[in-house]
C-alpha cells in the first residue's frame, strides 16, 4: 500500500531511496492514511459544491422562467438602468450575505451590520482610552527611568568623590602612623643615648614638670 501510494505521488519520476524499516514504514503509512482522508474530504467538498451549483442553477432557471411567464421579463429585456439596478441589488445582497434580495433580508442584514459597527466603534474607543492610559503610564515610566538614571549618576559621582577622600585620608593616616613610629624610634634611641651619657633622671621632662608643680 505504501509503495502504491509513493508511485502515485511521484508519477513518472522515480521514488527517492529511503531506508526500509518498521519506523519508516509506520510513518509512511500514517502519511498514506492522512493523504487518503484529505482526498476523501476534498472529493466530498467538490461533490457538495457541484450539488449546490446544480441547485443554484435550477433555482435561477426557475426564477427566470417565472419572470418570463408572469411578467414577460428577462435580463436581456432590461434597460441599461434596470441592468445597473439589478447588478447593484445582487452586489448588495452578496455584500450583506443575505439569503435573498428581499427588502426584509436586506434591512435585517443592514441592522445587524450597523449593530456590529456600533459595537466595533465602542470597542475601538475603549481600546483608544486604554492606549492613551498606557501612553501616559509609559511616559511616566520613561521620566522616572531618566530621573533614576540621573540620581544614579549623581550617586556614582558622589561615591567617586568620597572614595577619593577616603583614599586621601587613608594615605594621611598612614603618613601619621609612620611618622609616629619614626618619632617613637627616635625618642627611644635618644633615651638610650642619654642614659649611656649618664643623664640625671631629675633633669628629664617628667621630673622637671613634677618639680615645677
Amino acid at each position: 500500500q505504501v509503495t502504491l501510494w509513493l508511485n502515485k505521488i511521484y508519477g513518472n519520476q522515480p521514488v527517492p531511496q529511503y531506508e526500509v524499516n518498521a519506523r519508516t514504514i509506520d510513518i509512511l503509512y500514517e502519511l498514506v492514511e492522512c493523504s487518503e482522508a484529505r482526498d476523501r474530504d476534498v472529493s466530498l467538498l467538490i461533490e457538495d459544491m457541484k450539488q449546490k451549483a446544480t441547485e443554484y442553477e435550477a433555482e435561477a432557471n426557475y426564477l427566470q422562467g417565472l419572470l418570463a411567464e408572469s411578467l414577460d421579463l428577462s435580463l436581456s429585456s432590461l434597460s441599461s438602468k434596470g441592468t445597473s439596478y439589478h447588478s447593484v441589488l445582487v452586489n448588495s445582497a452578496m455584500t450583506l450575505e443575505t439569503k435573498d434580495t428581499s427588502l426584509a433580508s436586506c434591512f435585517s442584514a443592514i441592522n445587524e451590520m450597523t449593530s456590529e459597527l456600533y459595537a466595533t466603534e465602542a470597542k475601538n474607543r475603549e481600546m483608544e482610552l486604554e492606549l492613551s492610559d498606557l501612553r501616559k503610564k509609559l511616559t511616566a515610566a520613561v521620566m522616572l527611568e531618566r530621573q533614576l538614571e540621573e540620581d544614579l549618576k549623581k550617586t556614582e559621582e558622589f561615591l567617586e568623590v568620597e572614595e577619593a577622600k577616603d583614599e586621601s585620608r587613608s594615605q594621611h593616616l598612614k603618613f601619621l602612623k609612620d611618622k609616629s613610629e619614626n618619632l617613637k624610634t627616635n625618642i627611644e634611641a635618644a633615651e638610650v643615648q642619654l642614659a649611656a651619657l649618664g643623664l640625671d633622671q631629675s633633669l628629664t621632662h617628667e621630673s622637671l614638670v613634677s618639680l615645677s608643680e
